[in-house]
């Protein structure tokens, strides 16, 4: 295809918050948790070194539900405050790890908590829950126009369990909402030789270019990949079903 004129990729409509690194230099989705902990508490001063080490103690002695509210969720609502909004994310998946919150648990806390806390839970997905049951989770975040909860929902567990016809459109849904593909988990293994994809960008940069918008310049990066061939870990290996 003729390839369009590119600009940074940049929000179309408005969006809640910003896709950013964690401020405290891990990337809680893909850091080992006795890593991550590691790295946190580094990064802590005293005080809130102290409160993490009770709140996981706490996790840990007390995991699973107690009464309407366990102490280690009322825990997840604190870290923000104790530990600085950089290193709340990490705190939170830590404290989830600690009290070996199931996929049941996880929806309960996503569901009734605010973003930064659905964020951690999404977060959390890829160390406590092997399976597809927490799906839906990714799936309702893919949904919002929150960014932050968008790229943390294309973290390792939707990579390992979204198919292939919504993680296309959660691809699409990272471009025109300027979500960085940076964020996608596996983006260089599911989108290689993925004919479809493909096809998508194309349309989608077709119709910004007859609108006389700008294309994202990670659109061209994706492409690329969907052009090179496939290899036997591709898109459609085990991701290739169509919903």
């Amino acid at each position: 295809m003729t390839r369009p004129h590119a600009a940074p990729a940049g929000p179309d409509a408005g969006t809640t918050g910003r896709p950013a690194a964690p401020g405290d230099g891990a990337t809680p989705a893909v850091t080992p948790p006795a890593d991550l902990r590691h790295h946190l508490t580094a990064r802590l001063d005293g005080a809130a070194r102290a409160w993490l080490d009770q709140a996981l103690d706490e996790a840990t002695a007390h995991p699973g539900a107690h009464g309407p509210i366990s102490v280690w969720e009322l825990r997840l609502a604190e870290a923000g405050r104790r530990c600085g909004p950089e290193h709340a994310d990490a705190a939170r998946v830590l404290i989830l790890h600690a009290a070996t919150a199931d996929a049941e648990a996880l929806t309960r806390v996503y569901r009734q908590g605010t973003a930064d806390e659905r964020r951690a839970v999404l977060h959390a997905l890829p160390h406590l829950v092997p399976g597809p049951e927490a799906l839906p989770l990714v799936e309702d975040a893919l949904r919002t126009n929150d960014t932050r909860l968008v790229a943390a929902a294309l973290g390792p567990y939707g990579a390992r369990h979204l198919d292939a016809h919504a993680w296309r459109h959660a691809v699409l849904k990272c471009l025109f909402t300027g979500v960085p593909v940076d964020l996608v988990a596996d983006l260089d293994g599911r989108a290689r030789g993925d004919a479809e994809l493909a096809r998508m960008l194309g349309d989608y940069a077709a119709e910004r270019t007859a609108a006389g918008r700008t294309v994202p310049e990670d659109l061209h990066r994706v492409l690329a990949l969907t052009e090179a061939a496939p290899g036997a870990d591709g898109p459609d290996t085990p991701h290739g079903k169509e919903s």
